[in-house]
């Protein structure tokens, strides 16, 4: 297979973990024989400071004509510290969804045996998490009219949905569905929202085509409590665009580190790929960054793709990694090896499908024994 790939590295840590991405998808090219062709582009503070735009024509033109992305990270200090920056890095990433038409982002939450006991939740209540949540991205709240009354003292934010944008994403979350647990649940505020009851609706009229599939419907402030109480009781989550990056953020912290978390925002024109994680700028060139969510969005992408083969690799390589304790040091503080060694020690399984390699020395900086 031949796939060209936009690369947008970012702010921040993400050029380091796009790197070791890269790496592991060189190797699933070279073992599968598939061709990937790489472009970057700039996209954030780095394009302001280079540009003076977020996301410059140039870089809107690489995504456009790529098979799929994969983004880094963006955000910098100095723009968040400063309320009266007119150009923002955060504007790129939502200029580049509007452009793409990225309407679905999926977000997969699932616990690791060997590092239940780094979630600030009880081991009881978090054990055997495997869920997705369906966000709707490009309407709601966030893209609604806005503005502030003439004498400043008043502000208002509409929220607005349609039934095909409802149906379109749906779609997707009840299909996923299928292939999972087969159960799906809506969070709503259908009680008090018209755009919830809107959404409650079309999903209702769209469940009879999956009646394989046991829907259900939480109010969000419910849904959030029970995200805390018992995640395990959740298969496939599907919300709106505001719900949808709270109870997303929320769920974050089951796994015990948001640097476990990839994602995939499905739309009209592309696709991207991205860790969920922002551009943590203390930790950017001290190779101590966690790549594994950047390296699962790689692996959500070949799923894209229809490798399903190649993904699972991935994701059973990584599973196995986390258990010897191949981890970094947002994960062990004592006993840790860097961001770009989590690359190397992966791209070696991914090469050789290696059984019984000694990985006592990657803690030492040098490379496993064979």
């Amino acid at each position: 297979m031949k796939k060209k790939i936009a690369v947008l590295p970012g702010d921040g840590i993400g050029p380091e973990v796009t790197k070791q991405a890269i790496k592991v998808l060189e190797v699933i090219a070279e073992r599968f024989d598939h061709e990937f062709e790489y472009e970057k582009g700039l996209v954030g503070a780095v394009a302001i400071e280079e540009t003076g735009d977020p996301l410059p024509k140039e870089t809107l033109q690489i995504c456009l004509e790529a098979d799929s992305i994969l983004f880094g990270a963006i955000g910098d200090p100095k723009y968040d510290n400063n309320p009266n920056a007119k150009v923002r890095p955060e504007q790129g990433l939502l200029r580049l969804r509007k452009e793409l038409g990225l309407y679905a982002n999926i977000r997969p939450v699932k616990t690791y045996e060997s590092l239940i006991q780094r979630s600030p939740l009880k081991e009881e209540n978090i054990k055997g998490t495997d869920m997705v949540i369906y966000r709707e991205l490009s309407g709601g709240i966030y893209f609604g009219e806005k503005g502030r009354s003439e004498d400043g003292e008043s502000a208002y934010d509409h929220c607005t949905y349609t039934v095909a944008e409802i149906e379109r994403i749906a779609k997707l979350a009840f299909e996923a569905a299928q292939n999972r647990r087969k159960k799906l649940t809506l969070i709503d505020k259908a009680n008090v929202l018209e755009t919830s009851r809107l959404w409650r609706q079309t999903v209702q009229v769209i469940a009879q085509n999956y009646p394989d599939v046991e829907v259900e419907y939480l109010f969000v402030d419910n849904a959030a409590m029970q995200i805390i109480l018992r995640p395990n009781q959740f298969d496939v989550i599907l919300t709106e665009n505001m719900f949808g990056d709270i109870i997303s953020d929320e769920s974050s912290v089951i796994t015990g580190s948001i640097g476990l978390l990839p994602s995939a925002s499905i739309g009209e024109k592309a696709s991207l790929f991205e860790p969920i994680h922002g551009s943590y700028p203390q930790a950017a060139g001290k190779d101590i960054a966690n790549p594994i969510a950047m390296i699962l969005s790689v692996a959500m992408m070949l799923n894209h793709f229809g490798l399903e083969e190649e993904a699972e690799l991935i994701n059973t390589n990584i599973t196995f990694m986390i258990k010897k304790g191949l981890v970094t040091q947002d994960l062990h503080s004592r006993n840790f090896i860097s961001c770009s060694k989590v690359g190397d020690a992966l791209g070696l399984l991914l090469d050789k499908n290696i059984e019984g390699v000694r990985f006592e020395n990657m803690f030492e900086g040098r490379l496993p024994v064979i």
